[in-house]
């Protein structure tokens, strides 16, 4: 079996993958995996990605098997749509004595096609988190997720910054603290995975709509409101997929939720931005480097919250700006003047 402490592995070369290796070279050894070869081999000739420097301490790789047998901790940190052919990829070569904490905020979706999606088709039993990903297409158990705040470009900066590790195992924390915690990165637990998952997931949607109106030239105040009600939103989805209310207030909700939807490192909070100033959502797409994970988490969580018949006027709102092309002033309106102090009990 091999020793953690020794070589820990990333799954995917992104910028957050690339940020998570860099902190964990701190501490030790790590194989950065991507399944591109030609940036395996520029990774490890120039030594860099993304512009950052790396640490002698990591090496690119492209042998999943190399990865698995080398590495006990391993962090995947792909986008959700190729999250499960990941899994189904490393998965031959994991054993139970591995363990996987996941960075992907998102949902993946299996047993049904997008047109059936259209046709409001979506139920539960179609949309599965990360760590139900992990346990389903692999033998491992021990499994944890990566929460924010968490934005890359801060991370790569070296700013200071905090995450939360959701696990219902505190081994998995425990371990995650041990390799990832510095001066500048602290990192706290929480046992409901599914809470944090749910909290990374869903905030992404609110910064795509937080976007849209500082692209519309409107101030603060509007933008407050907004994550307040978003926020409210994301807890009343969270109670109907069957968790509780405490990681929405904590780090992991509140913390991530306001870094997300405030900063211009934030992917959702640009997209939203662009689409604000009348750029075309396939323009869009087309020009960003990496994909903005809270448009697909969009389309599943407005398919979702019609299957619970949920009253969610953001997501409802932001899903006919994003796939329908309903006049954004007009849904602003509509929001602003929206009852959600009735309409929402707590």
């Amino acid at each position: 079996m091999p020793d953690f402490q020794q070589t820990v592995g990333v799954i995917g070369a992104g910028t957050f993958g690339t940020a998570i290796a860099n902190l964990l070279s701190r501490r030790v050894d790590v194989l950065l995996f991507s399944r591109n070869p030609e940036t395996v081999e520029r990774i490890n000739r120039e030594r860099s990605n993304f512009g950052l420097k790396l640490s002698p301490r990591i090496n690119a790789i492209n042998n999943v098997q190399e990865l698995a047998e080398k590495c006990t901790l391993i962090f995947p940190v792909v986008p959700s749509d190729g999250f499960r052919s990941t899994m189904q990829r490393i998965g031959p070569h994991l054993r139970p004595y591995h363990i996987l904490i996941h960075g992907t905020k998102g949902f993946d979706i299996q047993g049904i096609t997008p047109e059936q999606m259209d046709e409001g088709l979506l139920e539960p039993q179609h949309v599965s988190t990360m760590s139900q990903v992990i346990t389903q297409e692999t033998v491992v158990r021990r499994v944890g997720c990566l929460s924010g705040p968490n934005l890359a470009t801060e991370i790569l900066e070296g700013q200071p910054t905090a995450t939360v590790i959701g696990s219902v195992y505190e081994e998995v924390i425990e371990l995650g603290k041990k390799v990832l915690s510095s001066d500048a990165f602290h990192v706290f637990g929480n046992n409901d995975i599914l809470g944090a998952e749910l909290a990374g997931a869903l905030k992404n949607v609110i910064a795509i709509g937080s976007g849209i109106l500082r692209g519309r030239g409107l101030g603060k105040n509007l933008q407050a409101m907004l994550i307040t009600r978003g926020l409210m939103e994301m807890v009343r989805f969270g109670q109907a997929m069957g968790t509780t209310n405490s990681a929405f207030y904590g780090t992991a909700g509140i913390g991530d939720l306001v870094a997300t939807a405030t900063s211009k490192s934030s992917r959702n909070y640009t997209f939203g931005f662009r689409l604000g100033q009348g750029e075309k959502m396939q323009d869009i797409q087309a020009t960003m480097p990496e994909l903005a994970e809270g448009v697909r988490t969009l389309k599943i969580t407005w398919h979702l919250a019609n299957y619970y018949k949920l009253r969610l006027p953001i997501t409802q709102m932001l899903y006919n700006i994003v796939f329908e092309g309903y006049n954004i002033d007009k849904a602003i309106k509509y929001l602003i003047t929206y009852p959600y102090d009735v309409d929402v009990d707590f």
